[in-house]
């Protein structure tokens, strides 16, 4: 179809009061094969957060926006699903088909994760003394909490103790006097 063409099937379309086909953007062709994406997503750095948004269209809108595609989404599960999806990735000049591995790239993968848990076992060794050297400290610090607190509640025996004599013996010198007491009616 022409530009001639074009123009004229709109004026046509646009008499009989027909709305004019919407004209589709025409994506690069893809290149190269489904890559892994070199950074994270970020998607929970916001999770828990109440934020405060204006209602507005474009980079400034609430939601996660895609400057690739000039896209915002409301929410991280249709970003996701943009992000994974056949337009976006188009646009970066990717296909949807993974790369098939070769046996060669799949025994290095191997390899290197069996290097990285023999790492982490190793540096998962415990020494044992060490060990047995906190513990005891914890327990001694178990105990000397226990005795402070034993203390404490003896404290408090003895300071019962001595208010209930110094009033018994206010009592005894308001009676020997002759009073019936200090004007307390507390007993």
């Amino acid at each position: 179809m022409t530009l001639l063409d074009q123009q004229s099937s709109l004026e046509i379309a646009g008499s009989l009061g027909k709305k004019p086909r919407r004209h589709r953007e025409e994506l690069p062709k893809a290149t190269e094969l489904l890559k892994q994406r070199e950074g994270p997503l970020e998607l929970d750095k916001n999770q828990g957060k109440s934020i405060v948004v204006q209602s507005t269209r474009g980079p400034g809108a609430p939601g996660f926006y895609c400057e690739i595609c000039n896209r915002t989404s409301k929410d991280s599960a249709a970003y996701l699903n943009h992000i994974n999806g056949r337009q976006h990735l188009r646009r970066l000049g990717q296909t949807t088909t993974v790369a098939r591995s070769t046996i060669e790239q799949v025994r290095a993968r191997i390899a290197f994760l069996r290097e990285k848990t023999k790492e982490a076992s190793k540096a998962k060794t415990f020494d044992f003394d060490q060990r047995l050297k906190e513990i005891r400290e914890k327990e001694q610090a178990a105990r000397a909490e226990e005795k402070e607190k034993k203390k404490a509640e003896k404290e408090a025996q003895r300071m019962d103790i001595v208010l209930a004599t110094a009033t018994e013996e206010g009592e005894s010198m308001a009676q020997m006097m002759g009073f019936a007491g200090f004007g307390s009616s507390k007993k």
